[in-house]
């Protein structure tokens, strides 16, 4: 049922009943019956013998599972050394969201939901090592087993876990919520990798795999919030509702109003507060996140003190809107942040092959060359962007030098389908430093496209058939301009006019990107590290997702290779050999790489003393100081951060 009211409040955790809509859920049971409850669970028996035959007793339960290398943490361990299991609780955070949100239906579109339903009110059964390449600790698992042949995944639930009506977390909830996810247009095809999903007795529950687990499997398993099976059984979690859900997370809704802000409160009767994963985290009373709908009004609501962190990803901002006598009176901070597990490019040109201009390897290489990336970074970014030239731009992934070792042995039976400079130079993007070398970038691009059927004449470039070349980039944003009109400007002396076709409604985006309906568009590629999951989507022959229009069969082959790899050196030889094989083809051109993100914040938090590479504990991982609270008079008119 649809909550009528605009504003609503949650009772407090202390009351004896709490109501939701039509649902009514019971106040946590007091601690000691949890406990017992908890032992009764553990010491029930259980069927030993799954339906394909897997017997429990033959399996070796592990606190996690890595894939390339060994646990960092050991099974006794006490928490992750990236966080403080000392942080104090307590103090409020607020933050901003962009997306307007105008249902709590944890399987809703995205963008539609809660925007904090995922990280604080809902739990999954593994999380990610934020110190470690492709490691998975258990969560609502205490337990993770996998059979000799790799095709059963077996998770223990943790005989603790318990949804907030007291109801333990049970292997139905898992079936429950895996096969809900199987059935959805869009999560489907990212769980393809399951056949099915069996409930062997109350804990325990096997996920039944179609191929051997592979690393990119547990990233999808990682990203499922597991759901209550009996709070949902004569529901629908995709439908729209304003009643928070029952959930087993660290915090509960206490308060929202629809499409501008949602609260949550920290649980302090948490049943996972101790585990190891958590040790350190959820450390804030009140979580508040606002609705800004556009960048210029968060920006603005930061320097006034109405929300706590800001992420800004305009270069132009950071070099200006925030050098304020707060900031210089240092109640406000500016950092930049680990980018976290994320690899792949911050902004590249996909150039559409799929249209007969752009099929020629030496039209796409031309088309690079024309491409001043320092004049663009000079002047739009101040000077703050690195040229890509990897379509990963992660030292474990990267191609570097020239192919060689377990690489080489990759690419070798492939040498007459691939370019022969792949094999005899390093890779680079001209750069066009100085007016010189950008002037030689062009000449030698008209002598690619002379080479390619294309002449120029009367100022324009044509082909046999006398077609003009024109390149149209599809948009649905207004600051792509910023980009396309210098680089539409550096394409005029090849006789070459560009234009954006700029599209308003996200429905017709849609649709044009589903049938490939462009010439070229400026996207960007951000991947979790190992990437594997969106390799085949992206840049195999039949990827839903190859805007490219890619087809080239070595990359097929070795997007199979990267797929079925088991070792790190394998993992590692054939990622460096698909990005060889990429940037070789000039299906893209990448301009600049993943940046480190930049973040403003006001001083009244403590954070762990180091931050990991590849999962920061951001922000689950500050805790809110008092003393540096005190500090900051954000009635001072001294200290008013000013406009730009």
């Amino acid at each position: 049922m649809q909550n009528t009211s605009d504003e609503y409040a949650t009772p407090s955790p202390v009351d004896s009943e709490v109501t939701f809509g039509t649902r009514t859920a019971a106040a946590p049971l007091p601690w000691r019956v949890r406990i017992l409850t908890a032992i009764l669970a553990a010491l029930l028996p259980v069927a030993a013998v799954a339906d394909d035959g897997l017997d429990l007793r033959e399996l070796e339960f592990r606190h996690g599972i890595s894939f390339f290398n060994d646990l960092k943490y050991p099974p006794d361990y006490t928490h992750l050394e990236y966080l403080n299991p000392d942080a104090p609780k307590g103090g409020m955070l607020v933050l901003s969201t962009g997306n307007s949100f105008d249902s709590f239906a944890p399987l809703g579109p995205v963008g539609t939901n809660d925007p904090g339903g995922s990280t604080y009110r809902d739990e999954n059964l593994i999380t990610r090592s934020g110190d470690e390449v492709v490691a998975f600790y258990t969560r609502l698992a205490d337990g993770i087993a996998l059979a000799n042949d790799r095709l059963t995944l077996v998770f223990r639930i943790q005989p603790e876990a318990r949804w907030r009506d007291g109801e333990p977390v049970t292997s139905k909830d898992v079936v429950f919520t895996f096969e809900g996810r199987m059935r959805d247009l869009s999560w489907g095809p990212f769980l393809d990798f399951i056949d099915s999903v069996e409930a062997i007795d109350h804990r325990h529950v096997a996920l039944h795999l179609n191929a051997p687990l592979q690393d990119r499997h547990l990233t999808m398993i990682e990203f499922v919030r597991i759901l209550p099976e009996h709070y949902w059984r004569d529901g629908d979690p995709a439908a729209v509702t304003m009643v928070p859900p029952l959930s087993s997370g660290p915090y509960t809704v206490s308060a929202f109003k629809p499409r501008r802000y949602v609260e949550y409160r920290r649980d302090p009767d948490y049943w996972g507060r101790d585990i190891p994963v958590n040790k350190g985290r959820y450390n804030f009373d009140t979580i508040r996140i606002e609705v800004y709908r556009d960048a210029i009004t968060a920006r603005e609501a930061f320097r006034k003190g109405l929300i706590d962190i800001w992420t800004e990803s305009d270069a132009r901002y950071w070099h200006g809107a925030f050098d304020t006598p707060a900031l210089r009176m240092g109640w406000v901070k500016k950092i930049r942040r680990n980018a976290g597990n994320l690899v792949g490019v911050g902004q590249l040109i996909v150039l559409n092959a799929r249209r007969d201009k752009f099929s020629d390897r030496r039209v796409r290489q031309a088309l690079s060359l024309a491409v001043d990336f320092a004049w663009q970074n000079r002047a739009l970014y101040y000077g703050d962007r690195q040229r890509a030239h990897s379509y990963w731009n992660d030292p474990l992934l990267t191609a570097t030098g020239l192919p060689g070792g377990d690489e080489l042995n990759l690419l070798d039976p492939y040498r007459d389908q691939l370019p022969a400079e792949l094999f005899e130079r390093p890779f680079r993007f001209a750069e066009g430093a100085s007016g010189e070398q950008y002037r030689a970038n062009l000449e030698q691009a008209r002598e690619l496209l002379v080479q390619a059927g294309w002449r120029i004449v009367d100022g324009v470039l044509v082909n046999a058939a006398g077609d003009a070349f024109e390149i149209t980039f599809l948009s649905q944003n207004a600051a792509d301009a910023r980009v396309l009109l210098p680089y539409f400007q550096r394409l005029k002396p090849l006789g070459i006019r560009g234009a954006i076709d700029r599209v308003s409604g996200s429905s017709e985006w849609a649709k044009r990107l589903r049938e490939f309906d462009f010439d070229a568009k400026l996207s960007a590629d951000g991947y979790r590290i190992m990437p594997t999951y969106m390799l085949k989507t992206r840049f195999h022959s039949d990827g839903a997702r190859n805007w490219e229009g890619i087809r080239n069969p070595v990359l097929d082959d070795l997007i199979d290779r990267v797929r079925g790899a088991h070792t790190m050196s394998e993992v590692i030889a054939a990622y460096r050999a698909i990005d060889r094989v990429l940037l070789w083809g000039y299906y893209s051109i990448p301009l600049s790489t993943r940046e480190r993100p930049r973040t403003v914040h006001w001083d009244k938090f403590g954070r762990p003393a180091f931050e990991p590479r590849y999962a920061p504990a951001f922000p689950d991982g500050w805790w809110y100081e008092p003393k540096r609270a005190a500090r900051i008079r954000l009635g001072d008119p001294s200290a008013r951060a000013g406009r730009r």
